[in-house]
């Protein structure tokens, strides 16, 4: 018998009637679906569970085909794209109900890709009943009380052996496709999650005692919901830090490895804290990082906030507030506000403002620019600082004054150690200034650099008489979260939590109590020195081979990285090398006649090393003006928060305005050179040959490429050389302010950097050309390989490009990156000479760091010797992230069933700081 049904709303047969009518009396109940989405909770409905067998539901959904091997993400990220507040209360007793058929096995639902099968546009069912009994349908409607109730849908019924067993072979196929992937684990959790879903204020918030509260705050914000949610490492830290800033203040330097997700963990624990304790949170960041801090913190964690341009006020909306008062600096509209370092940099008087005010929480970026004037020799253990007004940079002296305002105080950086121990110990000199559970009270040994690193670095073995182990373990005596052993001995000693001291001398314990801390004292050295306590270090290497016991998987995919290019630099010859060799010379006459400013010494150098093209304006402006030179808005990375004590290589031009004859005739024999070069070369630049190479012959086009120029003018030229060469695809330029854009058409169209983070992220854009200012707080794991038009001499720039790609939710299990460089070059000289010790200095602290950015000035300058013996100096740097080689697991996230209410959580911190 065939039947045929127009269902529209007010028309009858309606689809409740069909459905359940022919669900009566079934076993079983195979179904080709539309899409996997929040039509599960609608077509759980009391005529399926009542079904005696199996009802099978095969789905498609948006994930793509490539994906198919991290399907449990990629099904999370499906389901979780629609508001769990909008399910949970149009669902009602729909979750419960399908929470009882998926736990009872009843329901099976399987996923396919829609990219493969556009399951979407053919829909269809078998039921099948206890006496022999079937009949099949197709049609429009979807599985959902809209497709059964409400829309115009059509359906043809036919219940013939032949179209029966016709359906079935078709559901079939389907069902045991290789591309079908099981619901995943985490739908289903986040549908019981649902079911039991409540909303607090957060007075009632405030009051809750168990630390997966944080959760509330963060599982239904965006970064969970439309992105790869919080991984185990980084709820760790947030929970540690919420619960030490709630019993006496967190004091912390994250120093995870680029690509671990910093920022996120850094902006979550200072919403919690902010929200806790209802007072303003300072973020004190390096310039270049602002925008990206508060894009961040909006569109993954939907934290509000404030960012200080100099002039006024921008929220997170872009919404501008001009000054209104005498100190504009202090009238930031939301509780969390971003301010450059520059401004402590320069000594800019208005700063002084924030030394007067009540912090919740300060976070310190970039915390290893904070730093002592001068290093001590590497035998040195100390001296400590005494006088951070006299023996620090600026930054250093005023967060020394700024860190007894505030409750809590987070610092970030990959490198707490840039070339000497006693960097780690200065961090935690700042940690303790108004909180002695960092170094203890005034007369700790701990605050005595020389006599505690020997000790943690093995150098020296730590006492072993009880009396001495006490006093070190007493002052700091551990907070009760470290280890059950301090919790108990806590309780013996009557220490209240906030209390950061032991009140009892080795003679004035029990005999009892000195056993307990004898067995305390023994782990002291090895796991529970401050150091370790307050250097949270995880690495990328790590989280890629431990084994997360909850899914029996990594904890964070694998990503290896391909290099390519190593030993096939880029052969300049004829009039190129000629110019090159011109502006070696030009280098080395200016070094002779002044003595500091290696920036503007190389600035040639650096810039060929780009690109002839950016070599060839430069020199032209050389010869033009050399006065009006300003390296910062040469390099699209240069950011004015550079530390005056960073590095031998400032930007001063002191000396500089006059060129001499003779320099100015190897400036013009430069120029000629380039000029003519560039006119013969049918590319123009050879390393374009090789760029093209890579995206056309090697299918990198096709993976998706990041290219990355530190200079405009370069990423400008590729881009467009790109965009010649690939004209059906659009070509994204990622650079400053204003500069970026889309070539598509043959046409370039300006586009806010957000809209092209978009069109990468969405798999519309799959060819982009950066500057340094896109290396920086830029998410690209849609792409696969990366080439490095130019090297940069900040060494730090090079893992930050790479970490664009090889990141948190990177599904690939490698990516291909290509450095291009000259030969001959000053890049092509520290490889042939430095590579090896570069490369044990990277694996030595995951990555080199950007204090040796002055190797490649000496490499420049023709002193190769005094580069080698630099990076001599540069020893094993700490063994502080031994502890964190580690995960501390973390329960009850994702499972938090009580969440803040999100119009009052942003309200709350959408008020200012004299609010």
């Amino acid at each position: 018998m065939i039947s045929r049904y127009v269902f529209q709303r007010n028309r009858s047969p309606t689809g409740t009637a069909f459905l359940t009518g022919h669900l009566a009396g079934a076993v079983n109940y195979d179904r080709i679906a539309g899409y996997f989405d929040s039509s599960l909770f609608e077509m759980a409905g009391e005529a399926l569970e009542d079904l005696s067998g199996k009802i099978r539901i095969l789905c498609n959904s948006d994930i793509n085909p490539a994906d198919v091997a991290m399907a449990e993400q990629a099904q999370k990220l499906s389901f979780f794209k629609h508001d769990p507040e909008q399910l949970a209360h149009r669902s009602g007793d729909r979750i419960a109900r399908l929470i009882r058929m998926l736990a009872s096995k009843k329901l099976e639902v399987r996923v396919l890709p829609d990219a493969v099968f556009g399951l979407v546009h053919g829909k269809a069912g078998v039921i099948s009943y206890g006496d022999g009994r079937r009949t099949s349908f197709m049609g429009s409607a979807n599985e959902t009380y809209s497709g059964w109730n409400l829309n115009y849908e059509l359906v043809w019924e036919d219940d013939s052996p032949e179209a029966c067993d016709w359906v079935q072979s078709e559901f079939n196929r389907l069902w045991e496709h290789s591309l079908a992937r099981p619901l995943a684990d985490a739908v289903i959790k986040e549908v019981q999650r649902l079911s039991d879903r409540t909303e607090i204020d957060i007075n009632a918030w405030k009051k809750a005692s168990v630390e997966s509260e944080a959760a509330s705050t963060a599982v239904e914000s965006p970064v969970y919901r439309k992105e790869f949610g919080l991984w185990p490492h980084q709820k760790h830290f947030i929970q540690e830090a919420w619960a030490a800033h709630k019993a006496y203040g967190a004091r912390f330097v994250l120093a995870d490895q680029v690509g671990l997700g910093k920022t996120v963990q850094l902006g979550m624990a200072a919403q919690l804290m902010s929200l806790y304790d209802d007072k303003p949170v300072l973020a004190l960041l390096p310039k270049t990082l602002m925008q990206q801090w508060q894009t961040e913190l909006w569109d993954l964690l939907e934290i509000p906030s404030a960012r200080w341009d100099g002039r006024q006020w921008i929220d997170e909306q872009g919404l501008e507030y001009p000054p209104t008062s005498r100190n504009p600096l202090m009238d930031c509209p939301r509780r969390i506000g971003m301010v450059s370092q520059g401004l402590v940099v320069k000594g800019s008087a208005p700063i002084q403002a924030l030394l007067e005010v009540d912090w919740s929480c300060i976070i310190v970026d970039e915390a290893h620019r904070a730093r002592r004037a001068k290093l001590p020799k590497e035998a040195e253990r100390g001296p400590r600082i005494n006088n951070p007004e006299t023996e620090t940079n600026r930054l250093y002296a005023f967060l020394y004054k700024l860190a007894p305002k505030t409750r809590s105080l987070l610092m970030g950086t990959a490198t707490p150690v840039q070339l000497h121990p006693i960097e780690a110990w200065d961090l935690l000199r700042l940690l303790s200034e108004g909180n002695d559970h960092v170094l203890g009270y005034p007369g700790s040994s701990w605050r005595h650099p020389e006599n505690s690193l020997p000790f943690i670095l093995g150098e020296e073995a730590p006492p072993d008489d009880p009396a001495s182990l006490w006093s070190w373990l007493r002052n700091p005596f551990p907070s009760e979260r470290e280890a059950p052993i301090f919790a108990r001995l806590r309780k013996t000693l009557g220490m209240e939590s906030g209390q950061a001291v032991a009140p009892y001398s080795w003679t004035d314990l029990s005999a009892t109590q000195q056993v307990s801390g004898k067995l305390a004292a023994l782990t002291l050295f090895d796991r529970h020195h401050p150091f370790l306590r307050c250097i949270v270090r995880r690495t990328r290497e790590y989280l890629e081979k431990a084994i997360n016991p909850q899914t029996g998987r990594p904890y964070l995919l694998p990503i290896q990285v391909i290099l390519h290019g190593e030993t096939e630099p880029v052969l300049l010859d004829g009039y190129s090398r000629q110019a090159y060799e011109a502006a070696e010379e030009f280098c080395k006459m200016l070094a002779k006649r002044v003595k500091s400013a290696g920036f503007f010494k190389t600035l040639l150098l650096r810039r060929i090393g780009s690109s002839l093209h950016a070599g060839r304006s430069t020199v032209n402006r050389m010869l033009d003006d050399w006065d009006s030179i300003d390296e910062s808005e040469e390099d699209e990375s240069s950011d004015d928060d550079e530390q005056e004590s960073s590095s031998s290589t400032g930007n001063e031009n002191t000396g500089l305005k006059n060129l001499t004859p003779m320099e100015r005739h190897k400036l013009e024999e430069c120029a000629r050179a380039l000029e003519t070069g560039l006119k013969a070369g049918p590319e123009s630049d050879p390393k374009w040959a090789r760029i093209e190479e890579y995206l056309v012959q090697k299918n990198w086009a096709v993976e998706g490429c990041i290219l990355f120029s530190q200079y405009l003018d370069t990423a400008r030229w590729v881009a467009e050389r790109i965009k010649d060469s690939f004209q059906d695809q659009p070509v994204g330029l990622y650079a400053g302010s204003g500069k970026s854009g889309i070539y598509a058409r043959g046409n370039f169209l300006r586009k806010d950097r957000e809209e092209i983070k978009l069109m990468v992220k969405t798999g519309e854009l799959k060819l982009m050309v950066g500057t340094d200012a896109a290396s920086e707080g830029l998410n690209l794991q849609m792409l696969g390989t990366l080439i490095n038009v130019d090297l940069p001499w900040n060494p730090t720039r090079l893992e930050q490009r790479k970490g664009r790609i090889q990141r948190i939710g990177q599904s690939r299990s490698a990516i291909n990156i290509l450095n291009l460089r000259y030969a001959p070059s000053v890049e092509d000289k520290v490889h042939e000479a430095l590579s090896t010790r570069l490369e044990e200095i990277r694996k030595m602290f995951g990555q080199i760091p950007d204090v040796l950015s002055d190797v490649w000035v000496k490499v420049a300058l023709g002193e190769i010797d005094q580069a080698k013996q630099r990076l001599g100096e540069v020893k094993a740097p700490h063994a502080f992230d031994e502890r964190y080689s580690r995960v501390e697991e973390v329960s009850g996230w994702d499972e938090c069933t009580q969440v803040l209410n999100r119009a009052e959580k942003i309200e709350a911190l959408r008020r200012g700081w004299k609010d």
